[in-house]
């Protein structure tokens, strides 16, 4: 089995809000959680996830707070991480995750170009 490339959003400025998001989180193992989880993700293994609505998926960690990655899938192999909260910040991150996604469509695959 092929690895899966991982990528992560960045936007037009140069802000990375996965990158952000997880070097601000405390506890260190909930940072191994998020990382053993990505490393398993490269190999193809999604676990726990779900697509939602315009391209964003979600994939569930079931520790702390409850862990969320919002990501979009570009062709079969790379997977973009677009931003990270936990359940309580679940509705923000997925309408955040919505326009980094757009963002990214419109800046880098030229979609939505009038």
């Amino acid at each position: 089995m092929e690895e899966i490339d991982i990528e992560i959003y960045e936007t037009a400025a140069g802000r990375r809000p996965f990158e952000i998001w997880i070097k601000a989180l405390k506890k260190i193992h909930t940072r191994a959680k998020i990382l053993t989880r990505l490393d398993r993700l490269k190999l193809g293994n999604f676990g726990d996830c779900k697509t939602l609505q315009e391209g964003v998926c979600e994939l569930r960690i079931h520790y702390g707070p409850g862990i969320r990655i919002y990501y979009g899938k570009i062709g079969n192999k790379i997977i973009l991480l677009l931003c990270g909260g936990d359940k309580g910040s679940q509705d923000r991150d997925i309408e955040k995750a919505k326009e980094y996604l757009k963002d990214y469509q419109s800046r880098e695959l030229g979609h939505g170009k009038k």
